[in-house]
């Protein structure tokens, strides 16, 4: 401000008296009441907003939580169900091999009975065979020693031999 210039004309008098008439203006509508009542309700709004997102924050990480653990759940059930089927698969594996086992003992002693059947059965031919050709021999060599005398002797005493034995 220049020396003996009247104050009302400087603009600092000017704008110092415009901020004392508004703020004498709010303080007299009551406008400070009403601003510091709208910035509490803004406020709790606020709050409320950044509770809400807190419960939200924690429903997301237990909803995390609790996927991380239905994972590891589904994981070990995954792999509980591949050793149970590895299990069964040698348990079925195991009892494959005792059914070929047991089919090849009882094959192999039907083929044994079949095979002693059929060595039964040629000892028996050979049997059959060998009487008839020692009852062939005897007939000829009886043939041959019942000719004549010596053989009606024999007869004979056959007879008085087979008739004591009966009596």
């Amino acid at each position: 401000m220049a020396a003996g210039e009247a104050f009302y004309l400087d603009p600092t008098f000017w704008v110092a008296g415009s901020f004392v008439v508004f703020i004498g203006g709010v303080v007299y509508a009551k406008a400070h009441k009403t601003i510091g009542a709208m910035l509490d309700e803004r406020s709790n709004a606020i709050r409320k907003q950044i509770e809400e997102a807190r419960s939200l924050r924690e429903e997301t990480e237990q909803l995390l939580i609790d996927f991380q653990r239905k994972q590891r759940d589904a994981e070990k059930e995954a792999a509980d169900m591949v050793a149970q089927a590895n299990e069964d698969a040698k348990i079925l594996a195991d009892q494959a091999k005792a059914d070929i086992d047991a089919m090849i003992k009882r094959r192999t002693r039907m083929a044994s009975e079949k095979i002693a059947q059929a060595e039964a059965h040629a000892v028996k031919e050979v049997q059959a065979a060998a009487v008839a050709v020692a009852v062939e021999a005897a007939s000829t060599v009886l043939g041959d020693a019942l000719k004549g005398k010596a053989g009606t002797a024999l007869i004979d005493k056959s007879i008085k031999e087979t008739g004591a034995k009966l009596h």
